[in-house]
């Protein structure tokens, strides 16, 4: 009998494996796992040179992976002002001036996840208030939703913006006294500002990648859907594959604007394995419920001046996915209202049509406002539902921001898995917090629309073998069974036993990727 390189004993583990749904030990060697069952039955592979690790009981289930994540930028982001939990716009003051005081050498100041619907004043924080904190040197804080920023005086001035300034798919704000630019820019003008942004060194790329990973596998993560902003991040992960490290497997989503710049480069050429490979080519057709440029069908309840907005026409957009399509290629295409889903469902159609192609597995990302006839569309095109299950906690304001018809078809998840569409999850970090648990938690213990919530077991399953499924990997992971990939995540509680509201509180305990233990707590790790 094969002597496995590393045994877990006395766990609880959940297979999420139909044909043996529980047992209490794994064997693994080269990376794969070659036996699942009982303490008796795993002891016949251990030898002199395994590896132990007594689980103590705890519970093991499928590496968690999370299917739709920015890691540089949450690399970033980790490095620069946070107001995620700022409560007005003098806070935000206040905060952002004690940060220049702190980081005197940095040319620009960066940062953001500032939320309105927090701040006591209830309205968007605009150049001025900037000015008022910082004004000597340039200042741009991006929304938490990542679809509008507010830009200081002298950040505006650098990306030469003014009130006769057009942006085909993106706003200017301008302020209703002046008529002048009042700093609060809209999708596709983010990046007049970005463009005169500095470029961080490849050497800060690696680090943010680094430091991204490391909190990824902290929080159980075996693998994630990383979706690229820049050649240069592309050639920062090549790089630290080259050098072993990367601690999990990545599957990467590249911007339909960097496509021909990544072929050109080469920079696709002979790329993937089973720790990174090329996934799924990225289009963004609208914006954010929050910041209410997500393409509604009708107006905004709480602003009925404004249904939101389209970044492409639809025949751009059935001219992209066309393309992509016809190459072979896999799409996930940001959808967030109701009238850009229809939009998004008809370019999908489109291409099928004109060119069927089945296992294609392209994907909505988001598809946060439906109906059951958007869903019921979904399905008969063979689509994956790729959702973000933090945003029901996040949304708090989702009432106000859709009226009540609507809101009740804001995520309704167990809509979707009754009519058979596959559904996985992510966090969309650093939008939402990487934390997988407080994704399950989110799906398991809404307190709105209950009618939608999940059970405990469906929600693992988005995080595992339906995440598998999404990057054509559900016959090498996702499950824990011999033959697939050990990629396993041991947690400190069991969520299918534990209250509802204690599964965002359960703590990772160990991550291991191909075999490899790659976190573990101080407390939980012994050797038997």
């Amino acid at each position: 009998m094969l002597e496995a390189a590393l045994a877990i004993l006395n766990a609880n583990v959940i297979t999420l494996n139909s044909k043996q749904p529980r047992a209490e030990a794994i064997a693994i060697q080269n990376g794969k796992i070659i036996a699942v069952g009982s303490n008796k039955e795993i002891s016949n592979y251990i030898g002199n040179k395994t590896k132990v690790i007594d689980a103590k009981n705890k519970t093991v289930v499928p590496g968690f992976v999370d299917c739709h994540v920015h890691m540089t930028g949450f690399g970033q982001s980790l490095q620069n002002l946070d107001l995620r939990d700022a409560g007005s716009v003098k806070e935000m003051q206040r905060r952002l001036q004690e940060y220049a005081e702190k980081n005197p050498k940095k040319s620009w100041i960066l940062g953001g996840r500032w939320d309105q619907e927090r701040f006591a004043e209830k309205r968007y924080p605009n150049r001025w208030d900037l000015d008022a904190a910082v004004a000597e040197k340039p200042v741009f804080l991006v929304r938490v939703c990542g679809h509008i920023g507010v830009a200081n005086s002298k950040a505006v001035q650098l990306a030469g913006i003014t009130k006769k300034t057009t942006v085909e798919g993106g706003e200017v704000d301008l302020d209703d006294v002046s008529g002048e630019p009042n700093g609060i820019l809209r999708e596709k003008t983010l990046e007049l500002v970005w463009k005169v942004v500095p470029k961080p060194s490849q050497k800060e790329l690696e680090e943010a990648c680094v430091i991204a990973c490391k909190r990824a596998v902290e929080s159980g993560l075996t693998g994630v859907h990383w979706i690229l902003d820049s050649t240069d991040e592309m050639r920062a992960i090549q790089k630290l594959y080259s050098e072993g490290k990367l601690p999990l497997r990545v599957y990467l989503g590249i911007p339909v604007e960097l496509l021909d710049e990544l072929v050109d480069l080469g920079l696709l050429t002979g790329f993937g394995n089973d720790i990174v490979k090329i996934g799924f080519v990225k289009i963004l057709a609208d914006g954010s419920l929050g910041g209410r440029t997500a393409a509604l069908k009708k107006p905004y309840s709480d602003k009925r001046e404004t249904s939101g907005m389209m970044l492409y026409t639809q025949k751009k957009l059935n001219e992209l996915a066309l393309k992509a399509h016809k190459a072979g290629l896999q799409l996930a295409i940001h959808a967030i209202g109701d009238y850009a889903i229809e939009a998004v469902l008809k370019a999908f159609e489109k291409a099928l049509s004109e060119h069927p192609r089945e296992n294609h597995r392209h994907r909505i990302e988001h598809c946060s406002v439906l109906n059951p006839r958007l869903i019921q569309l979904m399905k008969r095109l063979d689509l994956i539902a790729s959702v973000q299950p933090h945003f029901i906690v996040s949304d708090f304001w989702i009432v106000d921001r859709l009226g009540e018809a609507r809101a009740r078809w804001a995520y309704p998840l167990k809509t979707l898995m009754k009519g058979e569409v596959i559904v996985i999850s992510g966090s969309d970090c650093p939008v939402e917090p990487i934390n997988p648990l407080l994704g399950i938690w989110a799906a398991v213990a809404r307190k709105s629309f209950v009618m939608e919530s999940l059970t405990v077991e469906e929600a693992l399953r988005t995080y595992t073998l339906n995440a598998a499924y999404a990057s054509f990997d559900e016959d090498k992971r996702g499950t824990i069974e011999a033959g697939k990939f050990a990629d396993i995540t041991i947690l400190q509680d069991n969520p299918l036993k534990v209250q509802k509201d204690f599964i965002k509180a359960i703590k990772i305990e160990m991550t291991i990727v191909d075999g490899k233990v790659v976190y573990s707590s101080k407390h939980f790790f012994r050797e038997l």
